[in-house]
């Protein structure tokens, strides 16, 4: 094995991941986007004071990645940061609602899946002085 193999293979990913959010895909892209290389306790933190209803879920599965990187991995709390979250569609759920004249208009209820990936962030040391 080359070293790139190697240390991609030494390094354990750590994720978790939330089936069937109520909410659509296109709702929790901005939020997303908005974590995404932050460290995990800011990107709690900034999901907290959200005024999206979404970002409770989103916050409930971090702290799932945390839980698994803590127990599954013994990795420091300190240093974990996000390094992916993304989503896909999940179902659509179909309800009708009777309109004017006996007709129906469709209501699509949309579910998403949620995958948050955490990495450590590492301080690598810097060897010699520059002046």
């Amino acid at each position: 094995m080359t070293n790139k193999k190697k240390k991609d293979f030494e390094k354990k990913i750590v994720r978790s991941t939330n089936k069937n959010i109520r909410s659509s895909v296109r709702k929790l892209k901005p939020i997303l986007k908005s974590i995404v290389g932050k460290k995990v306790d800011i990107a709690i933190r900034d999901l907290s004071f959200s005024d999206k209803r979404i970002s409770n879920d989103v916050k409930k599965t971090i702290s799932s990645a945390v839980a698994n990187a803590e127990n599954n991995f013994q990795y420091n709390i300190d240093n974990l940061i996000i390094k992916e979250a993304f989503c896909g569609k999940q179902i659509v759920m179909k309800r009708f609602r009777p309109r004017a004249k006996g007709r129906a208009a469709p209501i699509l209820k949309p579910y998403s899946n949620l995958t948050i990936i955490l990495s450590e962030n590492k301080k690598e040391e810097i060897h010699g002085t520059k002046s």
